[in-house]
């Protein structure tokens, strides 16, 4: 099995990667817009748009990179005759070049340069206009077609004045050396995104009977069994039935430690496999496996636009009319005052051309891309990419407990048998029956303590699910009831005095035809890295609360430990809702924490909600974010992330629109005659701040490791 596999090999990686998007350059040379592999279809959109960002991804962005170097070349070397056969930059350096048929030569060259290095600029202002909405593309192409127009006028005759053919000539290899670096610059946007693409091998070990074939992954079925070997990449999302070794995720769910996975543990493809030899059976294949999802839900959230996006939008809509406006004004302005034509024009084109808006355009999408696609390899999925920018509001955080701050790693302490004639071991075995289905971690120290014994468990019927609040099941004639203290309460029934010792511990009660019948007592052990993250979050000025269905006395002594502002103890998932509605009202941004499907009304109402201990089911749908794993610093990292992000997004914002404050008057020429900003300096202007917009979105990178 090739390890390394390329995406260009791995047929699945190939379809992942049509969710990470494309660049979009109006034109023939590039790719129309396609329905990739998950439905989802992709906006062909112009250079300045979120593309920049999401999509310089595979080979149609390298391409397009190569083509703009290629059109540079070719350009600057018929510069070089042009800018020297030209009489005013002969006047301006102090020689003299004439030959017959020197002017048709340099208006052939010329013509060359404009459709061959411009055409990327006139087929973009084209698919602007079409959309309607004139951006960067419009600007340069109105600038360069009017100062070629004019050229070629003066040199037919039809105006008198001086061609500036060389200007043109070098303001269009600026123009395509600025976007070739500008491209390369933010072409590092999706590559943390292709890397965990990458991850899928292209091949597989499929096991039929006694031999073992090797297959391509697409081929695989679910209920297939495939053998993973030291060292290799999982090819597939699945479940192992026969061997032990440990498993490295970290590129995938954040979790730096290795896991061991051993008999009917689940595995995510792209993995890398320990020490020992795995076979394990396929249960998601291609869009439904915990990678493409994360692919999925990255792309989503980085083609949905925030209000900051939008702002952003409007803003570059906006300069975009003015330096069309300001460039028409200018040049009015010059040949009224009396100025010849030529000098009015070069103001004009050098006005649209330094007031692009290009920087602004990808000021806030590269940041973004590059956020979420790192934040995935982190094991935070974003969702929303509002809510993600609004986490630097949150003022109160409100926890579960189970699996959030505790490790939800439940030990049996106690066992209180409350119906006459009916054993330990019985009434056990009778709680494990119901609890073996669930996969909440109570649930699971029931049944691990059930197999301790080694228990018989009974067989049940009519199993049912009460969302939040405990399992229902007939056995042996009986409706059997496990539930949590907060449905005792609901219900009115009265719990037993001696049922909560020690307050450490959790209860659970079970009630035969609606009649207590005893209750079972676990240990849940507080998570080492709870209380730093507390802290954390209440240094950077967030209140932290915790809202359990657990007893009041659990719920205090947790509270003791890690220094909570506040706790809401025996409340249903269903209730949490009023705490979060609470917290609202008294002028809080509230972000919740808890279970993607059981604290849904919460996630709903909270300003943010994060859905956590979610592994790889990351289909919570009520939540703006999901964290793979149930740290609590990984939701303090949410947290420092957003305010990084925003931070950088008013960086880039203040560069971007900055410099069009400053570069735009001098442009139009309002410290003429002592200073002029020629159309090529004016380009080089704008490209340096699109590749400093860029270099600074890369610098987060630094600040969310």
């Amino acid at each position: 099995m090739n390890q390394t596999a390329s995406t260009d090999e791995s047929p699945a990686g190939q379809q992942a990667l049509q969710h990470i998007g494309h660049d979009g350059h109006s034109g023939p040379d590039n790719p129309q817009p396609h329905q990739g592999g998950t439905g989802m279809k992709h906006k062909h959109m112009n250079h300045g748009d979120m593309e920049h960002g999401a999509g310089h991804g595979g080979h149609d962005h390298g391409a397009m990179i190569a083509d703009f170097l290629r059109r540079f070349w070719i350009c600057l070397i018929l510069s070089v005759p042009v800018v020297a056969f030209s009489m005013m930059f002969q006047e301006l350096v102090g020689y003299q070049l004439d030959f017959p048929f020197r002017e048709p030569l340099v208006v052939v060259l010329a013509s060359f340069i404009y459709i061959y290095g411009g055409w990327p600029f006139l087929t973009g202002m084209v698919g602007e206009l079409r959309t309607r909405q004139p951006g960067m593309m419009t600007l340069v192409a109105v600038a360069i077609t009017a100062a070629y127009t004019y050229s070629v006028a003066v040199s037919f005759g039809w105006l008198r004045g001086m061609d500036f053919f060389w200007e043109l000539a070098t303001l269009i290899d600026i123009m395509l050396l600025g976007h070739y670096l500008e491209m390369k610059s933010v072409a590092g946007a999706s590559r943390s995104l292709e890397l965990i693409v990458q991850m899928l091998p292209a091949d597989a070990h499929k096991v039929e009977g006694d031999k073992i074939n090797d297959v391509k992954v697409d081929t695989l079925n679910e209920s297939d069994v495939v053998l993973i070997r030291p060292g290799e990449r999982v090819p597939t999302d699945g479940e192992v039935v026969e061997g032990d070794s440990s498993v490295n995720e970290s590129m995938l769910t954040g979790e730096s430690i290795p896991v061991q996975k051993g008999p009917r543990d689940s595995v995510i493809a792209g993995a890398v496999n320990g020490e020992g030899a795995l076979r394990v059976r396929v249960t998601h294949k291609g869009e439904d496996s915990y990678l493409n999802k994360v692919v999925r839900m990255v792309e989503e959230a980085q083609n949905a636009k925030s209000q900051t996006q939008t702002l952003a939008d409007r803003a570059a809509g906006w300069l975009t009319l003015i330096s069309l406006s300001v460039g028409l004004l200018t040049l009015l302005a010059w040949l009224i005052s009396g100025k010849e034509v030529s000098f009015a024009v070069e103001r004009m084109v050098t006005v649209m051309v330094t007031a692009c808006p290009h920087a602004l355009g990808v000021a806030i999408p590269l940041v973004v891309a590059i956020s979420t696609a790192i934040s995935a390899q982190k094991g935070l999925l974003i969702r929303n990419r509002t809510a993600f920018e609004e986490a630097r509001k949150i003022t109160a955080m409100v926890f579960d407990k189970t699996g959030t701050l505790t490790e939800g790693e439940f030990g049996v302490n106690r066992i209180k048998v409350l119906v006459p004639d009916m054993d330990e071991a019985t009434f056990l075995s009778m709680v494990a029956a119901l609890e073996q289905p669930s996969q909440h971690p109570i649930a699971q120290g029931i049944v691990r303590e059930a197999k301790k014994r080694d228990l018989d468990l009974p067989g049940i019927s009519d199993f049912q699910s009460i969302t939040g609040k405990g399992v229902s099941a007939m056995v042996a004639g009986q409706r059997v009831l496990v539930v949590s203290p907060g449905f005792l309460k609901e219900a009115g029934i009265e719990q037993p005095h001696d049922a909560f010792g020690s307050g450490a511990e959790t209860v659970v009660f079970v009630l035969i035809d609606d009649q207590i019948a005893g209750y079972v007592a676990l240990a849940d052990k507080i998570r080492e890295d709870s209380k730093e993250a507390i802290q954390r979050l209440q240094e950077s000025g967030i209140k932290v609360y915790m809202a359990t269905g657990d007893n009041q006395k659990v719920a205090d002594a947790v509270a003791k430990e890690l220094g909570l502002d506040g706790v809401y103890a025996e409340v249903l998932p269903d209730q949490k809702v009023n705490v979060v509605k609470d917290l609202q009202k008294q002028g809080q941004f509230v972000a919740m924490t808890g279970d993607g499907v059981n604290d849904a009304p919460a996630l709903a109402q909270a300003n943010v909600g994060i859905a956590v201990g979610s592994g790889t089911d990351v289909a919570a749908e009520t939540a703006d974010i999901i964290l793979v794993n149930s740290r609590p610093t990984d939701i303090t990292n949410l947290v420092e992330f957003g305010r990084a992000t925003y931070r950088k997004m008013i960086q880039n914002l203040f560069w971007a629109t900055g410099y069009n404050v400053v570069a735009i008057p001098l442009a139009a020429g309002v410290l003429y005659p002592n200073f002029v900003l020629s159309p090529a300096i004016g380009a080089v202007l704008m490209s340096a701040s699109t590749v400093i917009v860029a270099l600074n979105a890369q610098l987060l990178k630094r600040e969310m490791k």
